[in-house]
């Protein structure tokens, strides 16, 4: 297995979700209405498992060595490209939040404004995973040699594998610093 091969893995599951975003678009549209729950379900897997997961692993292993092997210029300007659309992403998302809470604190002219944000992560992935599957994965690949590319796969392992314990420490430390502030 290539290391890419996981991360394209991981892109058919993202696919996965913007199926689900696609529905729930479709919803809001129909019943002028946000589900909370859809919202926050959704917000949770983009930044866990779609950007702290996945893009995770492709900024800060894969993108990380492909700047030791000093890629082409065409390559090295898709990594920015690719950076760049990850603070994309990490933006919407936030701006998503947002809409989201003044929705719940009962602002009904918000509901368009997450309904925005859902479409543009909609629109925005798959256009994403198929630039990085079809464009770069499997010429990345070409700077590392078989042992570097197990390497690599191994670093993209231990990755996942710290993530859910990094994951929950950090919740865990903002519920500690909430219960502190109410005391």
């Amino acid at each position: 297995m290539l290391p890419v091969d996981l991360l394209m893995q991981e892109h058919r599951t993202i696919e996965r979700m913007i199926t689900l975003i696609n529905n729930e678009t479709a919803r809001i549209n129909e019943t002028r209405k946000v589900n909370p729950n859809f919202i926050d379900a959704t917000i949770d897997f983009i930044r866990t498992y779609a950007d702290r997961c996945h893009h995770g692993k492709e900024e800060g292993i894969l993108f990380r060595e492909l700047s030791k092997k000093q890629p082409s210029e065409e390559h090295a300007l898709m990594i920015k490209e690719l950076i760049t659309e990850h603070v994309y992403a990490r933006k919407t998302t936030r701006d998503l939040e947002n809409a989201t809470k003044s929705v719940i604190e009962g602002n009904s002219e918000a509901v368009k404004d997450v309904w925005k944000y859902l479409n543009d992560l909609a629109e925005f992935y798959p256009k994403h995973i198929e630039k990085e599957d079809k464009k770069f994965f499997m010429p990345s690949m070409e700077y590392f040699t078989p042992q570097e590319q197990e390497t690599m796969l191994q670093d993209f392992w231990n990755f996942d594998r710290k993530l859910i314990h990094q994951k929950y420490s950090k919740t865990i430390d903002e519920m500690e610093k909430t219960d502190l502030n109410k005391s």
